[in-house]
């Protein structure tokens, strides 16, 4: 009598730890595709603001530490930089593109993505209508529980 009163205690804990483990699975899957859902939206954001020239909403998008390296430029350091450099380049030009997202991977507070876009751009000094098409790479990070791009950089692709 006193084995079977050990086995079903040592089944009922078995279960309950499985049971815990499964709901702990469970919890980390729906956590990570909220997280993904939530950069999908700070990436298409992002492109909203490249498409309307917004420097000001661009530049709220990055962490205070950010890092902007855009291809053929200096590197843009914090916001203040940033901010400029992309003053600087929506006063060259007018995107008109579109993002696609490839990957996207996640962990703990960091997190990567790597994207495409293609589209067009419109040279404001001579009126030029040209094809633009990248390759970028995002890295993450979460600051006061929000995503922000913490790096960004980006190359032509033709």
């Amino acid at each position: 009598m006193k084995q079977l009163a050990i086995i079903l205690m040592a089944t009922t804990i078995l279960s309950a730890c499985q049971n815990k483990s499964e709901n702990l699975t469970k919890n980390t899957e729906t956590m990570e595709k909220l997280a993904k859902q939530e950069i999908e939206s700070l990436l298409m954001t992002y492109k909203g603001t490249l498409n309307t020239s917004n420097a000001e909403k661009a530049t709220s998008l990055y962490t205070k530490d950010g890092i902007f390296m855009p291809s053929g430029a200096p590197s843009a350091i914090g916001t203040e930089q940033i901010k400029g450099a992309y003053d600087f380049v929506f006063s060259q030009i007018q995107l008109n593109i579109e993002f696609y997202i490839e990957e996207i991977t996640i962990e703990n507070t960091m997190a990567y993505a790597v994207t495409s876009s293609k589209g067009s751009t419109l040279i404001h000094a001579n009126g030029e209508t040209i094809p633009e098409e990248n390759r970028e790479l995002f890295v993450f990070e979460k600051e006061n529980s929000t995503w922000k791009i913490a790096r960004y950089m980006f190359n032509k692709t033709k």
